[in-house]
């Protein structure tokens, strides 16, 4: 079997979305080919209520889907086709825009103000653009846990993992998505489709993630002084590993523990056309899109 090397790690960065909310973006809104078949990797993760409170009032979603993850807080959604409902800690929601949706998200914090969760767009092939929109509302509960002898733990939310499935079901990129805990100082191996692409985003403790010939960590982009540079270190909270081809992942647990989500797909490769919430394949779906919104025939299925 071999060992998925690491192409580069970079560190989720800072931004601003919706009415003001402050998150940090790990990639998205440039050249997303690495990732094929996703598009954007959010991470909302604060203790101030200010940070987050605005949330992300009525925007539009076409030929994509949006899979929300709660940690910490919850999320109450709404949608132009009537749909209501709040996500609670541990909760997932996999929306399929396809042929257009408008909907809000607005995040609440627990009893002690923290809102932590995570939002990764995915693309939809030229077929399913224009699909009819659907939801998967996923409570805690249903998401399988494995717990391996050495005490590592995967929630599989989608996919086939360890001789579990998780509850999503029918998206169009077959994707794998994890949530993994590896202990303190074990060193952990995980099987990976060779054909798919795929990261892991670290957003607890830190580790090293190697192939055999990088015993000592992996370079890493970060800005120093206004410029990029290389850093050889171990892997830390809110860093996007993007990996190369293979057919396992190596990761070494650091002192305090490592969890990340692992995430993967079969690429697409079809042209992308994306002006923010919207993603097609030709300009001039794009331009079609944003003349029915202005029409107000945006909204194809009710």
């Amino acid at each position: 079997m071999s060992i998925r090397p690491v192409k580069r790690i970079i560190e989720s960065k800072p931004t601003i979305e919706g009415a003001g909310v402050k998150l940090r973006r790990a990639f998205g809104f440039g050249n997303t080919r690495e990732f094929d078949p996703f598009l954007l990797l959010d991470d909302f993760r604060s203790d101030r209520p200010e940070d987050y409170r605005a949330g992300f009032p009525w925007h539009p979603h076409r030929g994509i889907e949006t899979i929300t993850y709660v940690l910490a807080g919850s999320v109450d959604h709404r949608d132009s086709l009537g749909n209501h409902g709040t996500l609670g800690a541990g909760d997932v929601q996999w929306m399929t825009a396809g042929s257009g949706i408008l909907h809000q998200e607005m995040p609440q914090g627990d009893e002690r103000g923290r809102m932590h969760g995570f939002q990764l767009w995915t693309n939809l092939p030229s077929s399913l653009k224009m699909a009819a929109p659907r939801y998967q509302d996923i409570k805690a509960a249903e998401i399988p846990e494995i717990v391996d002898d050495d005490g590592t733990r995967v929630r599989v939310v989608c996919g086939a993992f360890w001789g579990r499935r998780g509850p999503v079901e029918g998206v169009a990129a077959d994707p794998r998505y994890l949530d993994v805990w590896v202990p303190p100082g074990r060193r952990k191996t995980l099987p990976f489709e060779m054909e798919r692409h795929g990261f892991a985003y670290v957003f607890e403790g830190s580790g090293t993630f190697r192939a055999a010939s990088q015993p000592f960590g992996v370079l890493t982009e970060k800005t120093v002084n206004g410029e990029e540079v290389l850093v050889r270190e171990q892997t830390g909270n809110r860093s996007l590993v993007l990996f190369d081809s293979g057919e396992e992942v190596t990761v070494q647990a650091g002192d305090e523990g490592i969890r990340f989500l692992l995430v993967s797909g079969k690429p697409l490769r079809e042209p992308v056309a994306w002006y923010g919430p919207i993603v097609m394949n030709t300009q001039a779906e794009l331009r079609q899109a944003m003349a029915e919104l202005r029409d107000g025939t945006f909204v194809k299925h009710r």
